[in-house]
């Protein structure tokens, strides 16, 4: 037989076997009704190429490694406590300053399966259970916190903590099954987004692989009690996050890479329209004191993924192949972890990206939350909390004057650097305070003394 027959043949068995899946070993075996669909990608050329080369987040602080399974978001209360932030076994946990301690959860039926496990995906099976909550956020004025639970939908606790209770948990008469962020505004109206209606959080990789639309942006009024959808048909929504000024609010659309903004206030009231394309698949996304956006992003496109979502039917043919979830989903992502974190300003221009291109010390970044000096980092995927100091990051893109100590290398500067507030840019080396109020003056100042 010639070659090209046994190339023929060869391919006639693999279709055959990829369209009956007889042992059952692809990604969407478990899943009869699966099917992909076309993400509207922005053309290459818009893709943002700015990269960070000297991978600042490997200078981040690997914290609590092991004490926390899958922390997605980092909350502080109205007093400055915290973080707080929701685990893999379905628990809110405070940090006290001295240890982790349970603070709230959203399931009244938790049991032993919702004991410890060891990695945060261990939990997944039984999250409907056990209960997932994923974005938090506290009210400023009363101290509640409100927590977008992926199974049991919008939930609120008081300040003491304990069982969450219920706020909304379906619109227009349908279940939410993909409760994933939200937000505040002044008049306690909240911002929040349904990323699936098909698939739950449990099977996130499939709603990855699918791409389908039927993700919502909702908004729940709390005198009314009513949910209403402010916008359809979105290709796995996720991160929510107001403006300083609240006249608009962000949220970032998964499949597609991009941050939208949605306006609460002036003409284009009721109105959404692009504001970035970002340089990957985002997460999560922060507003910080300036009122600039903070967007936590899985990974970078890659031309793999840039086809797969352009052409379903082959993304489909590829998820019929005998290769597990698991590895498909490290394929769409790049097939190592890469930290991604992306600052905006209001007005969508790309200010500063940070990176962990090798996954050395981040890996994988769900949300990015800034707060005095320091920016905080949860992961869905980790058992740990990633932070780093603003002020280091500052020190490594500045001049080398401020780099290199009198000896005229590095050495010494990490332990030199005991305390540091970025605010005030002051910190305390060997004893000795220096402070430095405006940026300018702390880019030009050399420090010769260490």
């Amino acid at each position: 037989m010639r070659p090209a027959g046994i190339l023929a043949g060869l391919f006639f068995l693999l279709a055959l076997y990829c369209g009956i899946d007889p042992f059952k070993h692809s990604a969407i075996s478990d899943f009869p009704d699966f099917e992909t669909y076309k993400v509207e990608m922005p053309d290459w050329s818009d893709v943002p190429a700015m990269q960070d080369s000297e991978n600042l987040l490997q200078k981040s602080e690997i914290k609590f490694l092991n004490q926390i399974q899958g922390p997605e978001s980092m909350a502080f209360d109205p007093q400055g406590r915290g973080p707080y932030t929701g685990v893999a076994d379905g628990r809110i946990l405070f940090w006290n300053g001295d240890k982790w301690i349970d603070f709230a959860y959203t399931s009244p039926n938790r049991s032993s399966l919702c004991d410890p496990k060891p990695s945060p995906l261990s939990y997944l099976k039984n999250e409907h259970i056990c209960g997932r909550p994923l974005g938090l956020r506290f009210d400023k004025k009363t101290g509640d916190l409100y927590i977008a639970d992926a199974y049991f939908g919008l939930m609120k606790v008081g300040p003491e903590g304990g069982l969450a209770t219920s706020l909304t948990n379906e619109v227009e008469g349908m279940p939410l099954r993909f409760t994933n962020d939200l937000d505040i505004d002044d008049e306690g109206n909240i911002y929040f987004t349904d990323s699936s209606t098909k698939y739950q959080r449990r099977n996130f990789m499939q709603l990855v692989f699918s791409a389908e639309d039927s993700g919502k942006v909702l908004k729940y009024n709390p005198n009314t009690k009513e949910t209403t959808v402010l916008v359809r048909n979105l290709q796995f929504p996720n991160g929510v996050s107001l403006s300083k000024d609240g006249s608009f609010f962000v949220f970032c659309e998964g499949s597609v890479g991009r941050l939208r903004k949605y306006w609460l206030k002036g003409k284009k009231a009721g109105t959404s329209e692009v504001m970035a394309v970002l340089p990957g698949f985002p997460d999560n996304v922060r507003t910080n004191d300036k009122g600039e956006f903070w967007v936590a992003v899985h990974c970078r496109r890659t031309y793999y993924t840039y086809l797969c979502a352009l052409y379903p039917k082959v993304r489909k043919f590829l998820l019929k192949l005998p290769i597990p979830a698991k590895i498909q989903y490290h394929l769409h992502t790049g097939g190592k972890f890469h930290a991604v974190a992306v600052k905006y300003s209001p007005e969508g221009e790309l200010i500063q990206i940070l990176e962990d291109s090798e996954g050395k010390v981040v890996k994988a970044i769900s949300e990015v939350e800034e707060k005095d000096g320091k920016l905080w980092m949860g992961s869905v995927l980790m058992p740990f909390v990633a932070m780093v100091l603003l002020l280091i990051l500052i020190l490594e893109v500045s001049s080398p004057l401020i780099l290199k100590n009198s000896k005229g290398t590095t050495e010494g500067i990490g332990q030199c650097i005991c305390e540091a507030q970025l605010s005030m840019f002051d910190f305390k080396i060997r004893g000795r305070e220096k402070i430095f109020e405006p940026a300018t003056q702390f880019y030009k100042h050399s420090i010769d003394q260490w």
